[in-house]
């Protein structure tokens, strides 16, 4: 009697060990992709990471003193749904809002960093991310240490219409205070910022570093094409389209993102700088 072949049993994965590169579609092993960076190291592409994610890459110790780290968004235009919205994007992600910031340091150089989150809503600019965005500037300038901001947005969040829109003035004017206080703030924008971020604090740094390929602008490009008629340049809103026409200063690799801010601040900051 011929004996019947019993079926192949498949090989069953675990959830998240592997991750499929969005730019070249290469199957990666999440453990050794955490420890290139969250960088493909077959393409470079930079998967985006979370707020907390880089707190840890660029702090010491990945240690940071959070501030405002209660407050809320509320619902002042009364948005249908809106609240039931930030309940669960705050169950998902564990934030009360889409910005982090606080004090901390970097090469042992003291700092304040704040960064947004795009998992909170498409890292959306509503009245309370504007204003941590303004206290994080205020503090810089109490202080008297640098800024950061790594920011990251699809724009204003539409749900707080024009309160989300005045976060712009607001900023960038505290952001003016700063700059008359000689205080240096490095931006660091990556993939993708855009509209009211991108016309706001994000391009206003006094040195703005952009991660590879990174899409940055007030619109996107299918929405400029579709506008104007016309085809746009290969690359065109990428990073390193925008640093040959000085729209950014540098591109940097997310692995040599925090050595390259310890160097600029011991050019820029020097100690008769923080005594004047």
């Amino acid at each position: 009697m011929r004996s019947e072949k019993k079926p192949a049993r498949k090989m069953e994965i675990p959830d998240g060990l592997w991750q499929r590169c969005d730019s070249c579609n290469e199957i990666l092993y999440r453990k050794t992709l955490e420890k290139n960076f969250f960088i493909c190291p077959r393409c470079n592409f930079h998967f985006r990471i979370s707020s907390r994610k880089y707190i840890e890459l660029l702090l010491d110790q990945g240690k940071i003193e959070e501030f405002d780290a209660d407050l809320m968004p509320g619902n002042p235009l009364g948005f249908p749904n809106y609240e039931t919205r930030i309940k669960e994007t705050q169950t998902k992600t564990s934030l009360k809002e889409g910005f982090i910031y606080g004090k901390g340091k970097i090469g042992e150089k003291a700092v304040v960093l704040g960064v947004m989150d795009f998992n909170f809503i498409g890292g959306s600019m509503g009245s309370v991310v504007g204003e941590k965005v303004a206290q994080s500037i205020r503090l810089a300038r109490k202080e008297r240490i640098p800024l950061i901001i790594i920011s990251t947005s699809g724009g204003a969040r539409m749900q707080e219409g024009i309160y989300s829109l005045m976060q712009m003035a607001k900023t960038s004017a505290e952001l003016a205070l700063l700059d008359k206080a000689r205080i240096p703030y490095l931006s660091i924008v990556t993939n993708p910022t855009f509209a009211g971020v991108m016309a706001s604090y994000a391009s206003l740094g006094d040195i703005i570093i952009a991660e590879p390929g990174a899409l940055l602008g007030f619109t996107g490009p299918r929405v400029i094409e579709q506008t104007i008629g016309e085809k746009l340049p290969q690359g065109f809103q990428r990073s390193d389209f925008l640093l040959k026409h000085g729209f950014v200063d540098m591109v940097i690799s997310r692995k040599d993102l925090k050595d390259t801010i310890s160097k600029i601040l011991d050019i820029i900051w020097s100690k008769s700088s923080q005594e004047q």
